[in-house]
C-alpha cells in the first residue's frame, strides 16, 4: 500500500497557472418537480422551481482550477450572442482569466438540462461543431505562440466543438518555456479526433471513450490493460489515465508499470463535470511538483467529491483536505492483466 502525502501537496497547489485550451460551453439547468404525466403524450411535466447557468466544458476546468487556489487562463471560441456574454460574465466573476474568440459564424454552446427529484429527464443542446473560420483559428495560435509557454501544464478539453485541430495541436507541441522545455499537455479526448493526440504527455479518457480509441472493449478487469497498450501503440503518449466509474482509474506510468486505484466516492448522483475535475486536478498537482501517482489520488479524491452533487461542481480546497484526512489511503495495487 502507498500513502501519498496528499495534504502537503495540497498546500503547494496554490499560483500554479495552467493554461487551458478547448471547447467553453454554457450549461443551463432547469431544476423541477414531476407530479404528473402529460395528458398530450406519454411524457412526465416538469414544474420549474428555479434554473442556474454556470460553466461548462473547458470552463468548468478553469473553474476547479481556481477553486483549488491555482491560476487559470481560459483559450477558447464563443459566438457574438447573449449566452456568451452570460458565459463571459460567469468566468469574469469566478476570476479566470480569459481569451474568448468570438466568431460571427457560429453560436456559443449551451447545453440545458432539466432535473427533477435530482434525476435528469433532458437534455437538450444549441451547438455549432463546424469547422472554425482560418482568421479565428489565427487568433487562437497567435496567443498560444505569445503566452503558452508562460504556464507550467496545459490542458486540451476537447468537446468535439470545433477548437482543438491538427494547427492548435502542433502549436502547442511546439511551446517552449524559459527553461527550454515544453509545458506538459494533458488532454481530455474525443474519440473522434485521437489522431490530433499523438506526443502528449498524458490522455484522461474515460473508460468509454478509451475503448473508442484503442478499437476494443475496456471492461473491467482485464481490458483496461489491452486498451492501454492500444493507445500508446497509437498515441505514443508518454503516461495514461483511464478513468472507470465504479473501478476507480487504471494509471499508467509508461507502456510498462500500471496500478489501480479504487475509487473513492461514496455516493453517486451525477457524473456530470467529473471528468473536468480528473484533469483539473491532476494538472495542478502536477504543476505543484507531485509525482503521478499522488497526482492520480489526488484527483480520485476529488472526483468522490464532485459525483456527491448535482450538475457540474467543483471541489473547494477545503473540503479536498477534508476528504484526503478522513479517508483511508487507497488499496492501490498493480492493474489487472498487465505483464
Amino acid at each position: 500500500m502507498i500513502t501519498p502525502n496528499l495534504t502537503g501537496l495540497l498546500a503547494n497547489l496554490a499560483g500554479k497557472r495552467v493554461m487551458i485550451v478547448g471547447d467553453v460551453m454554457l450549461d443551463h439547468y432547469t431544476f423541477g418537480a414531476v407530479t404528473r404525466i402529460s395528458p398530450e403524450a406519454p411524457v412526465p411535466v416538469v414544474e420549474v422551481i428555479s434554473e442556474e447557468y454556470v460553466l461548462g466544458g473547458a470552463g468548468n476546468v478553469a473553474l476547479n482550477i481556481n477553486a483549488l487556489g491555482g491560476h487559470a487562463t481560459m483559450l477558447g471560441v464563443i459566438g457574438n450572442d447573449r449566452d456568451g456574454e452570460t458565459l463571459s460574465g460567469i468566468l469574469a466573476t469566478n476570476a479566470v482569466d480569459t481569451v474568448l474568440v468570438h466568431d460571427d459564424r457560429r453560436r456559443t454552446t449551451r447545453k440545458t438540462r432539466i432535473i427533477a427529484q435530482n434525476q435528469q429527464i433532458v437534455r437538450v443542446d444549441r451547438e455549432n461543431s463546424e469547422a472554425l473560420s482560418p482568421a479565428v483559428v489565427g487568433e487562437l495560435l497567435e496567443y498560444i505562440a505569445r503566452h503558452g509557454q508562460h504556464h507550467d501544464i496545459v490542458i486540451v478539453s476537447d468537446y468535439g466543438k470545433g477548437v482543438v485541430t491538427r494547427p492548435i495541436m502542433d502549436a502547442l507541441r511546439a511551446l517552449k518555456g524559459s527553461d527550454g522545455r515544453r509545458p506538459r499537455i494533458l488532454v481530455d479526448p474525443k474519440p473522434q479526433n485521437y489522431d490530433l493526440y499523438h506526443d502528449v504527455d498524458i490522455l484522461t479518457p474515460n473508460a468509454k471513450e478509451a475503448g473508442e480509441g484503442a478499437g476494443l472493449p475496456c471492461v473491467w478487469p482485464n481490458g483496461p490493460a489491452t486498451v492501454g497498450q492500444a493507445l500508446f501503440q497509437r498515441l505514443n503518449c508518454r503516461d495514461l489515465l483511464i478513468t472507470l466509474g465504479p473501478q476507480g482509474m487504471a494509471l499508467f506510468e509508461g507502456r510498462d508499470k500500471a496500478r489501480h486505484i479504487p475509487t473513492f466516492a461514496r455516493d453517486v448522483f451525477d457524473v456530470t463535470g467529473a471528468g473536468d475535475t480528473v484533469i483539473a486536478t491532476l494538472a495542478l498537482a502536477l504543476a505543484a511538483g507531485a509525482e503521478l501517482l499522488d497526482a492520480a489520488v489526488l484527483a480520485n479524491h476529488a472526483a468522490g467529491i464532485v459525483v456527491a452533487q448535482v450538475g457540474a461542481a467543483t471541489p473547494t480546497l477545503e473540503g479536498l483536505r477534508q476528504a484526503v484526512q478522513e479517508r483511508p489511503a487507497p488499496p492501490i495495487a498493480p492493474l489487472p492483466g498487465m505483464g
